[in-house]
């Protein structure tokens, strides 16, 4: 017999179990519906999720709307063996078993954590994903809502945040000289050929002819995040990467979704950006446009300006067509049209420039279990830039026109990419090619006359091959190695004169000319434990001379650039290591790096008249830059988020047998020290305030060290609020402190922008 004690302690087992029985059997029904919402700690909705059941027969997926809302529908699952997976771009991913979920009242709340620095994934160190966290070089990411949330309306001005980054003369792409907006990233010194390649999706935006970057070509509604390799990078990306690679990675619409941002401020300046998109079936298709205007306002410093000086206004608009098909986890093939126009006035009557860019690019992606993943990128880009030139009387009341130029060009390429991953090694192999096409046509005048036509260009064509190998050596050591050939030449080069006053004609061939080099890299990272990460890297790198900088002569103000056609290419040799810290939602990460660069391009003054400086470009002998990187990330509680960076670099020519009175002298436009701090602060209701200072040393604007800018301070404001789901209104305040700083010296004294303030509208709309 049973005793009434242990009678019901059976009965209650028997109970608990005929429950849990229960409980299973209606979780392993099947789930025919599951919906929610997915936020972030603030409590913000974040679009375009991946929200995905995986497990054994569970296969389902969307993406979040732009309220954070996702439905899955018409399911025929088992709850018991699948599990819910949500994954969005600078979030930590999020895993949780469905039959845990589902003793929860639908619509569920799932709230994402931001995704810490080793998980977010990157593309341009190694040109595949990787996480940052195994990446052994210097890579920093400014993410959409980093971006929307800075005061700067161009690019260039928000790509200001970084430590390292800089422009020829301090000069924003609002006003300046589209000719004097080459990059250059941690002071290998900037002019203005770029020092660092910028790519769209992998395909170069720098100027074919002159290697200077046209900053609003991308409309920024359409950019998802840009990621900036500082350092050396040649190995991977060839010429233009000797100091760096900037990456803007773009906006695909997986559904019907219409971002539109408009803003308006002082100096009449306005700017309309917007991004449509969506997908059906296996086809997307997504349009970006943007417009900007400002009168700008007069360069020359108040001191020194006179009734010729007029504000350097600018106008453009940028057009971009996508289409492309998936092949379900196969791949995609996508085509691309773009369209860049620019009308710029340079600071007097007289002196304007304009340009045109078409370009039609397209690419392929194929991923296969057993013979890896191949990546083709293929562009063909035509256009033209004209401009004037004019020499400005001492007392600045008039000008004579001097010179009138047209530089049409064209280029193609294409770059074809493997990649597969065999155990503990990834191997990446791949090949480039590219032509480009430019010339210089120019109508000199004397006394507002013409005297003489000067046609001058030339062909360049370069081929490539690659190789790299990513291995793990154990869970805490990754190597890689890295190798790249380049040869290129310069051929079909020619000047030709015509004097019109005796109608003579003289034609002067150039020599053909060949080049090869080859970008070695070697790189180690040692991560002992999940907070601690140590690394070091050795390289060479090099940059072909531009069309521009082999052809063509350019004026600023009584500053007269001659080209060289016998220039060659530049070679660097550096290095670098250093450490990371991670903890929480604290980062810190400091390198300190080396190079030194071979027969480097500068400006070497030749002669010096009282009203004309006459420079050439020429190679010195050897230049060399070091010094010191810091960069902090830190999250403060669930509303703070600060960054903050630092760039000491001592940056000196160090041998030029021609010329010795320039040796020991500091290279130009590398200012010493570089700071950059960026707060933002935001609330679940919908409230979001930023703040962004740098702060830079003096530098010189010239080789002989004799025109010297200014340290300078600057600091901007922004502040946004949603009035609802859809709809965002901000505010934003460029150098608040009004401060004019110098930008240039040629010899008269420029200055930068003045406070500029905006109001704007932020409008979002996507299908559920």
């Amino acid at each position: 017999m049973i005793g009434p004690k242990a009678f019901e302690r059976r009965s209650g087992l028997i109970a608990l179990a005929c429950i849990i029985l229960l409980r299973l059997s209606v979780i392993s029904q099947d789930v025919a519906k599951i919906e929610g919402v997915v936020r972030d700690q603030l409590g913000a909705p974040v679009q375009g999720a991946t929200v995905a059941l995986r497990g054994k027969a569970c296969e389902a997926r969307t993406r979040t709307d732009e309220n954070g809302r996702f439905q899955l529908q018409d399911l025929r699952i088992n709850a018991l063996e699948c599990k819910l997976v949500v994954d969005a771009r600078g979030f930590a991913l999020y895993e949780e078993a469905l039959r845990e979920l589902l003793s929860r009242e639908q619509p569920w709340q799932i709230k994402l954590a931001p995704a810490s620095f080793n998980e977010r994934v990157t593309v341009t160190a190694s040109r595949i994903p990787a996480r940052l966290g195994d990446t052994p070089q210097s890579l920093l990411t400014l993410s959409r809502s980093e971006l929307e949330t800075t005061a700067a309306p161009t690019l260039d001005d928000a790509l200001r945040q970084i430590a390292g980054f800089s422009l020829f003369r301090r000069a924003s792409s609002r006003t300046a000289n589209p000719t004097a907006q080459g990059v250059s990233l941690r002071g290998v010194g900037a002019s203005g050929a770029s020092r660092a390649l910028v790519l769209a999706d992998g395909v170069p935006l720098n100027d074919p002819f002159g290697g200077w970057v046209y900053w609003g070509r991308v409309p920024s509604a359409a950019i998802e995040r840009i990621e900036v390799l500082r350092g050396a990078a040649s190995d991977l990306y060839g010429s233009s990467a000797l100091g760096g690679v900037i990456q803007i990675l773009t906006r695909r619409a997986d559904k019907p979704a219409i971002t539109l941002e408009t803003s308006y401020g002082n100096e009449r300046t306005g700017l309309a950006s917007l991004f449509a998109g969506g997908r059906w079936s296996k086809w997307g298709i997504a349009l970006a446009a943007e417009g900007f205007r400002t009168d700008g306002y007069i360069l020359v410093d108040g001191r020194a300006r006179g009734p010729v000086d007029t504000p350097a206004g600018s106008e453009r608009f940028a057009f971009d067509l996508t289409l492309d098909r998936s092949f379900d986890e196969r791949g995609r093939i996508f085509w691309r049209g773009s369209y860049f126009g620019e009308v710029r006035g340079n600071g007097t009557p007289l002196q304007t420039n304009q340009t045109r860019i078409r370009q039609l690019s397209g690419g392929i992606n194929r991923r296969s279990s057993r013979s890896g993943e191949f990546d083709l990128r293929a562009y063909l880009n035509a256009q033209v830039y004209d401009q004037t030139f004019s020499a400005v009387a001492p007392d600045r009341r008039s000008e004579d026109l001097t010179r009138a130029q047209r530089s049409p060009s064209q280029s193609s390429g294409a770059i074809l990419q493997w990649s597969k991953a065999f155990a503990r090694h990834t191997l990446i192999a791949g090949s480039e090619v590219r032509e480009v096409r430019g010339a210089s046509d120019e109508t000199a005048y004397a006394i507002n006359q013409a005297t003489s036509l000067v046609g001058t260009g030339g062909r360049q064509r370069t081929m490539s091959f690659f190789a790299e190998e990513i291995a793990r050596l154990s869970s805490q050591i990754i190597v890689t190695a890295v190798a790249r050939y380049d040869r290129w030449r310069n051929f079909d080069a020619l000047r030709t004169t015509k004097q019109l006053a005796r109608n003579v004609v003289t034609v002067e061939p150039f020599v053909e000319r060949r080049e090869a080099a080859v970008s070695p890299r070697l790189s180690a990272l040692y991560r002992p434990s999940d907070r601690f990460a140590f690394f070091a890297s050795a390289y060479r790198a090099f940059r072909a001379p531009t069309l521009n900088e082999l052809y063509r002569s350019f004026r600023v103000g009584d500053v007269l650039t001659l080209a060289n056609p016998d220039l060659r290419a530049e070679r660097l040799v550096g290095g670098e290591a250093g450490a990371s810290y991670t903890r929480a939602r604290f980062v810190a990460r400091s390198a300190l790096f080396w190079s030194e660069i071979a027969r480097p391009v500068a400006n070497v003054t030749i002669s010096v008249a009282p009203n004309l400086i006459t420079r050439q470009r020429q190679n010195l002998g050897r230049t060399r830059a070091r010094g010191l990187e810091l960069d902090v990330e830190w999250r403060a509680g669930t509303h703070w988020a600060i960054n903050g960076g630092y760039l000491l670099a001592d940056a000196t020519v160090i041998s030029f047998p021609v010329n010795r009175a320039l040796e020991g002298l500091r290279v130009p436009q590398v200012a010493r020290h570089q700071f950059t701090v960026q707060t933002r602060y935001g609330t679940p209701s919908g409230f979001t305030f930023a703040a962004q200072a740098r702060a830079s040393s003096a530098q010189f604007d010239d080789d002989q060290n004799l025109f010297r800018l200014a340290p300078y301070f600057t600091m901007d404001l922004y502040a946004a609020r949603k009035l609802r789901r859809k709809v965002e209104v901000f505010g934003a305040v460029e150098n608040v402190f009004d401060a004019r700083y110098d930008v240039g010296r040629t010899p008269i004294r420029t200055v930068g922008p003045p406070r500029l303030v905006r109001l704007g509208l932020r409008l979002t709309l996507s299908a559920r």
